[in-house]
Parts: structure tokens; sequence; C-alpha cells
């Protein structure tokens, strides 16, 4: 069971490996030109879109170096091996999404309302030239990334910079646009902002979907009643308890439980429930610890339960049993 589950993640992370290195090379080259055309354009919404583009290269960087970390063995120290380091390059992703919208709202702030800020001038053409370019590459970004942001928290935390940066490319385009036929240079500014409004709950919600993971809380497309009543209507299931639901990383759920016997062989009884809830919920990582039904409810405490320890010692220990497929 445990190399079936590593396979299908282990395949599924060499392709949006190679979707993310593609979409690092294209976001490097226009975040240079972003960069020399809003200096040489005076355009603040052009400058943002850069420094979100900066955050874009750091991020994709940092998720492919993850997913390249993640296919590092698993070791007596590292049980579950490192798919938590996607985990991790998502947390800092979503984080490093806020700051740079806070730091774009901020930049809006000061251009609006500082000294000087009516008289300020933006040379809209080849703002436009460099938004429209901008558009062509995030679009193409957008389309690469768009499958594996719904698979992984890491791809989804690059999908979601690129997607802000297409926002960005749109509205630069509209403010140029805009500029170009009335002189209104101040909408530069009101865009930008916009473009800093429309990242933060996308990276909010990215955050906590990360923080979900870390904390090991039930994966929300799981239903733990609905698991818990299907395992206790296979045939020989008296009861379920101690039941466990979370992921090692994205696509990856694991689960365990405690399930006492009404008296059907424990090994029968362990292999339907395995493939029951391997069939039905996809998860493939299950341990399960089959009890006859006057088994002593010894692994059913928690650890401030006065029963799970002995005098002079630490922990009761006990053995459970592994459900794999067969």
């Amino acid at each position: 069971m445990h190399a079936h589950a590593d396979a299908n993640h282990t395949s599924h992370a060499s392709g949006s490996e190679r979707r993310l290195l593609i979409v690092l090379g294209i976001t490097v080259l226009y975040m240079l030109a972003e960069v020399v055309g809003g200096i040489l354009t005076g355009s603040l919404a052009l400058l943002a879109d850069s420094g979100h583009m900066l955050g874009d290269v750091l991020g994709l960087a940092m998720a492919v170096a993850a997913i390249r970390f993640a296919r590092r063995p698993a070791t007596a120290g590292k049980t579950y091996g490192f798919y938590r380091a996607e985990i991790l390059a998502a947390l800092v992703n979503s984080v490093a999404l806020i700051v740079v919208a806070a730091w774009i709202l901020y930049a809006a702030w000061q251009r609006l309302n500082g000294p000087g800020a009516a008289d300020g001038r933006v040379d809209a053409l080849p703002m436009l030239v460099v938004a429209s370019g901008g558009l062509v590459v995030t679009l193409g970004a957008v389309a690469l990334l768009q499958g594996g942001a719904e698979k992984s928290l890491n791809v989804r935390g690059a999908f979601l910079e690129v997607l802000g940066d297409l926002l960005g490319s749109v509205g630069t385009i509209v403010a140029a646009l805009i500029i170009l036929k009335t002189g209104w240079s101040t909408v530069d500014s009101l865009i930008s902002a916009l473009i800093g409004v429309f990242i933060i709950p996308r990276a909010w919600g990215l955050l906590r979907s990360v923080v979900d993971v870390l904390l090991e809380s039930t994966p929300r497309h799981l239903d733990m009643p609905r698991i818990e009543a299907t395992m206790r209507a296979v045939r020989g299931v008296e009861s379920v308890h101690d039941l466990h639901l979370w992921s090692i990383t994205s696509g990856f759920d694991a689960m365990s439980a405690h399930v006492r016997a009404n008296g059907r062989e424990s090994e029968e009884v362990l292999h339907d429930l395995v493939s029951t809830v391997r069939d039905r919920f996809g998860i493939e990582h299950i341990t399960l610890q089959v009890e006859a039904a006057d088994h002593a409810d010894d692994g059913a405490c928690c650890v401030a339960d006065p029963r799970c320890f002995v005098p002079g010692g630490g922990p009761r220990a006990y053995v459970g049993q592994t459900g794999r497929p067969h």
C-alpha cells in the first residue's frame, strides 16, 4: 500500500515539476522586461506587477525545489519521508503573496496621497506594450498550472501567484488604455490597488489549507461520519473507535482506526475494511487495529488518560495490524 501511494504521488510530482520549470523560465524573462518597462514609463502598475513576479520567481523556484526534496527516501528519523517539504513551500508562498499584496496597497496609497500625487505622469504607450506581452505570457502559465493546482497545495500556491500576474497584466492594459484616452494617470495607482485586493483573500485561503495540513486536520474532501458508517457496515465489524484522518501532503491522505470484530476472522475483516475504504474514499495509507470482542480497550485512550501510563514508566505500547491492499 505504501508503494502504491508513493508511486501515484511521484508520478504527479514529476508532471508538476516540468510545468513549474517552464513557467519559472518565462516568468524570469518577463519579470525583467516589466522592471525595465516600469522604470522607463513611470508606471506603478507595471512595477507592482514586476514585484509580484519577483515573488512568483522565488515561489516557483521553491516549489520546484520542494518537489525534488520530497523525492528523498524515508529514514528512521523521518518515517514519512520529506513529503511535507511541499507543504512548507506552499506555506512560504502564501505568506509571500500576502506581503506582496500589502506592499502593492501601500505603494498605491502613497502614490495617491503623497506630495505631488496629482502631478504623476505615466508613459501609457510603452506601458500598454509591456503589459500586453505579460498577458500572453501569463495566459500560457495559467494554462500549464491549472490542472496541477487542483491536486497540490504547492502547485496551487504557484498557480495563484501566476493568476495574480494575469490580473495584473489585464489591469495594467486597462489603465494604459484609459490613460491614452483620457490622460487620467491616477487610474494606474487605482488598478494596482485592485490587484493587491484581489491577491489577499486567495493567499489567505491557501494559507488556511496549508495550516490544516500542518495541524493534521481532517481533509475537507473526506467525510469522517460517512467513512465511519461505511466501516461499521462491513460484515464482522461491531464498532469503530479512535478514527483519525489526515493528509501527509496534497493528494496523499492517511487513516488509522481501531475496529472491534464480532467473531469473524480478523484477517477477513481487515481485508474487507481496507478494500472498502480504499475503493470508496481513495485513501491509500490505512492502518487498522482489529480487536476481538473481549479485547481490553488499551489503545482507545489518549495521552492525558492515566490508563495510558504504567507506574514508573512511559506510555503503554500496543501492537496493531496494518491493512495493506492485496
